[in-house]
Order: C-alpha cells, then sequence, then structure tokens
C-alpha cells in the first residue's frame, strides 16, 4: 500500500504539492494525469523517497521511503519519462541491476527480445549512446522482469514508436497481478484498458479521483 498523507511540497515560494492525500492498494492501476507543473512529477519522487517534504508524510507498506529508502525501492520498479544518463554499457548495467536487486538477467533479456531490443548486438554499447527508444525498451524490460510490489511509469511510452507502444501494452496485460502499478501520463487513451482509477492534478492538488 502507498499510503500520502497531507503531503506539502515547496520549492522557494513555489507550492509543488498542496496538501495531497490519498491511497493505493494491491489491483489499483493508476493513470496519473495533469498540466504540466500540477505537481505529478513531485508526488511520485516523493514516493521514491527523493524530496523531503515541507509537511504530511507518504509511507509504502507502513515504510517512510527516506529513512528506509533501501528497503523500499527493492519492492518498487520505475522508468523515468528521461532515461538517466548512464555510462556503463548494456552488459554492465545488466551485470549490476542482476546483482544489486536480484533481478534474472535471463527475463531482462526475454523482455527485450519482446519489446524487439536486438539485446545482443548491444552488450558492449554504452547504454548512454543508444536511442532514446532502445534505452527506453532496455528500461521497460529491467521493470518487467524485477519482482516488484509498485511499478511507476513517468511517460513510458514518449520515446516509443507504434508498434514499441503497443508491445508494451501487450506485456503489461501479460503480466497483470496484485500490484500497484501507475501511469503518469497524458495519453489516457493508450492506457485507458489498462487501469482502474484515473486521477487528475492541478496546481498541486488532487481535483479528481474516479474509478472507472
Amino acid at each position: 500500500m502507498i499510503e500520502v498523507n497531507n503531503l506539502t511540497k515547496k520549492f522557494g515560494k513555489n507550492i509543488s504539492l498542496d496538501d495531497v492525500s490519498c491511497q493505493f492498494t494491491k489491483g489499483d492501476s493508476i493513470a496519473l494525469m495533469g498540466a504540466n507543473g500540477a505537481g505529478k512529477t513531485t508526488l511520485i519522487r516523493s514516493i521514491l523517497g527523493y524530496y523531503h517534504p515541507n509537511s504530511g508524510n507518504v509511507l509504502i507498506n507502513g515504510l517512510d521511503p527516506i529513512k528506509d529508502r533501501i528497503k523500499v525501492l527493492e519492492n518498487i520498479s520505475f522508468v523515468p519519462q528521461l532515461p538517466p544518463p548512464i555510462k556503463l554499457s548494456v552488459g554492465e548495467l545488466i551485470s549490476y541491476i542482476q546483482a544489486s536487486a536480484k533481478v534474472d538477467k535471463d527475463l531482462i533479456i526475454h523482455y527485450c527480445k519482446e519489446m524487439k531490443l536486438d539485446i545482443a548486438a548491444n552488450m558492449n554499447k554504452s547504454f548512454f549512446s543508444l536511442s532514446g527508444g532502445m534505452k527506453q525498451k532496455l528500461l521497460i524490460a529491467i521493470s518487467l522482469a524485477k519482482p516488484s510490489d509498485i511499478i511507476i511509469y513517468d511517460e513510458p511510452t514518449a520515446n516509443l514508436d507504434p508498434k514499441a507502444r503497443d508491445d508494451f501494452y501487450r506485456l503489461l496485460k501479460q503480466n497483470e497481478s496484485e500490484k500497484i502499478l501507475l501511469f503518469v501520463t497524458h495519453r489516457l487513451e493508450e492506457v485507458e484498458s489498462l487501469v482502474n482509477r484515473q486521477i487528475y492534478m492541478d496546481l498541486g492538488k488532487i481535483v479528481s479521483d474516479e474509478a472507472v
């Protein structure tokens, strides 16, 4: 379970989250929507423990994502909108993920193939040098291979062509289980068949939260 309790986060005089409260439980598949600057990314980063709140708190299965960050992140898969500037080779990155997060290397490779990423031909290439679409496919493959209770996707298909988007959503449907699945998206039509809840944010507040 994710519990967000009266969460406020300010950057200088700007209020990014304004007394936000919500709960996500297993089986929830959520589309988190809103204009740029609505507070969506700040909420996600607060859930991941990146930000210290000005007031209120976040609990992940009863744990504080700041104080207990390593334990909390063991149970979360996260794919950001912009792939991080990782300088490891693809092979080194996969080996690192296998060792640090206990993710099956063969399963990562399996999902890479399902995403039509020629992983064998790119093992010695720097992750940083890959195209945006290739980076996104690899990060998605890792997120699907990692045994997580919570999966968070921040605009996951932004760098994917239409066929890769179809592959991504096909794989998600095949792996539906009792998890929390959270999409930050501007493309509701793409995730509409996957979500059972739609949350809309504006000016740092949740203005609607509807079951669908």
